[in-house]
Order: structure tokens, then sequence, then C-alpha cells
């Protein structure tokens, strides 16, 4: 089963004293003791995202990790990578992952875990990395479409309620034909595809929502059934 699980915001690096997200994507690996890999290509390998990643994770039932493309821990990536049950993929620029991963070869290598049925997972950059297209800041001076790797299909907007330029930002690339119709994630939501499709939307956040967003002679947003993961 090929599992994907996008976080539009939330999750250890946003939200760490709010555990829902990060605890409902452990559990989708469905072992008792799951080895999760953080990969922080798209932050330069920020040595506070790391620290955060770890601070959260060692307190859990499971063996953390992170992948360097820095300082490599090994030079057998694709054996490093294919003994892990979860990938989380942090934020940061999208474009810079993109272009390391592919000089590495990770981007093969993670589409093989995603094949060998690893559960693929991540926030922001790490969630519109997955899709044909995604809204990115990575050029610095505005939010930009950006060919992604395609595993899943459309175009994904992270941080949808979370960043006030992000949903104008994202209807104007559609009115525009710039982008393909997607799917967009308000922070605190988290969307997980099974097979390339939506399987369930959950949320740490009451009020956080994702949207069926396209355009039909005007931009038009379905609100997609969302379940917060709170009580």
């Amino acid at each position: 089963m090929r599992q994907i699980i996008a976080l539009g915001g939330g999750g250890f690096s946003m939200e760490p004293e709010n555990p829902l997200l990060d605890e409902y994507i452990l559990h989708q690996s469905g072992k008792e003791n799951p080895k999760v890999c953080y990969v922080p290509t798209a932050t330069g390998d920020s040595d506070i995202c790391i620290k955060w990643f770890y601070d959260f994770f060692e307190k859990q039932k499971c063996q953390p990790s992170h992948l360097s493309l820095f300082k490599p821990p090994t030079r057998d990536i694709e054996g490093f990578i294919l003994e892990k049950d979860i990938i989380y993929v942090g934020g940061g620029n999208t474009k810079n992952l993109l272009a390391l991963w592919k000089e590495w070869g990770l981007d093969k290598i993670l589409k093989k875990a995603w094949d060998q049925g690893i559960v693929l997972a991540g926030i922001s950059a790490g969630s519109i990395c997955w899709f044909e297209e995604g809204v990115t800041d990575s050029y610095g001076d505005k939010l930009e479409p950006l060919t992604c790797l395609g595993f899943l299909k459309g175009s994904n907007c992270p941080h949808y309620d979370g960043e006030a330029e992000r949903r104008p930002a994202y209807h104007e690339l559609l009115a525009s034909d710039k982008i393909k119709p997607g799917i967009a994630a308000d922070d605190g939501v988290a969307i997980h595809f099974i097979e390339e499709e939506v399987s369930r939307i959950v949320s740490s956040r009451p009020t956080a929502r994702a949207y069926k967003v396209y355009f039909d002679i005007e931009v038009k947003e379905i609100e997609l059934k969302t379940e917060y993961l709170g009580s």
C-alpha cells in the first residue's frame, strides 16, 4: 500500500506543543516501533529544525534518524532510506530541495520507497514536492508555480489560511492557467493519500480545512471533509 501524508502546516516544527498530526503519521506505518527518518534538505539541514525533530520523536515510541545530503551518514543512501518505515520531509525551499534530490538521485530512491510501502510525509515544501506542481515561495519575492515530483496528480498549496498571500496567489495562478487544479490545505491539516487518492483528511486544529480548488469560468473551492483529531 502506497501512502503519502501531505501537511499544509503544523507538526513538530510549527506546533511543538500539539502532537496530533505527528502521532497520526507514526500510526500509519502499522509498526509498534517504526523507523522514522527526517529529511531537512529544504532548510539546508538547519540544525534547529533537526533538533526540533529529535526533541519530539525521541519521546515517542519510534526510532528517529535524519538524512543529511551535506553530511551524508553513508555512501549507500538508497539502503539507508529503504530500511525505514516513514520518511518525513521538512519545509523550506522546495526548488533547492528538488535540485539536490535529483543530483543525489534521492527522487528516484523516494519513488522506490513509496512503491515499497514506506510512508512518505512532509510539511509545506515536504508536502508540495510529491505533487505534479506546487505553489512555492522558493524564488523569494512572490509565490509562483513549481514543477515537482509528480507522485500525486495536480497541484498543492500549503499554508492556505496561515499566510495572507497564499489563497489569492493560488487563485490567480489557476485563473491564468499557470498551474493545474489541485488541493489546498490550511495550517494544521494533513491530507492522507492512499494509492494517489485522498483517503482521509485530518487536522490538529478544530477549524482547519482542506479544499479542492479549480477554475471553471471562475475559481471555485470545494471544502473537503476534515476530521479534527482532538477531543
